[in-house]
């Protein structure tokens, strides 16, 4: 629903990106949701402000479509796990090359 919503952002700097988590507090009342988008760390950072200012259309949103005893604050933060994930492929990959090289 959340995914929905975010699509309907018409912000050019959200782009195109996957919310990747979210994490509740215990009260459900904070939600702290993870964006990743391609391209650079200032397009991903710009995605999450951009997104952090449409904070309060996007929690509207989820309360009209959610059927939710509290409609939590959201609050969206980038996630680096996919460019962690590059850089350790990276990594593996100049390994695998300094092996065949020793051959």
């Amino acid at each position: 629903m959340l995914a929905t919503a975010v699509r309907e952002v018409r912000d050019p700097r959200v782009g195109f990106v996957t919310l990747t988590d979210v994490e509740l507090s215990p009260d459900l009342k904070q939600a702290r949701i993870f964006v990743s988008r391609l391209g650079s760390a200032a397009d991903r950072d710009a995605a999450v402000e951009a997104l952090n200012h449409a904070a309060a259309f996007l929690r509207h949103a989820l309360a009209t479509r959610a059927d939710l005893k509290y409609t939590p604050a959201l609050r969206f933060v980038p996630d680096p796990t996919i460019e962690r994930g590059s850089r350790v492929e990276a990594i593996i990959q100049e390994i695998h090359a300094d092996e065949d090289e020793d051959r």
